[in-house]
């Protein structure tokens, strides 16, 4: 026990927070890619589109969970 939290909350928070945060810092990273190298319109879609598959797959996973405990918990 850390501070009152049990190791499965600190993972669960540490996964969703620090995940998340880190996708953001990619969104800047993408972002500032994309402008230093005067990438255009469709090259800065390309990248962002790259970046937006593995953020959907993050955002399934969550959602899948969700679903799931909702069904086998009404």
């Amino acid at each position: 026990m850390l501070f009152g939290f049990s190791e499965s909350q600190i993972a669960w928070v540490g996964l969703t927070i620090g995940i998340g945060g880190l996708i953001l810092y990619m969104v800047f990273i993408i972002a500032q890619l994309a402008w230093e190298s005067k990438a255009g319109k469709f090259g800065t879609f390309v990248l962002f589109l790259g970046l937006a598959v593995g953020m959907l797959g993050f955002v399934a996973k969550f959602v899948i969970e969700w679903i799931i405990e909702k069904r086998l918990h009404p």
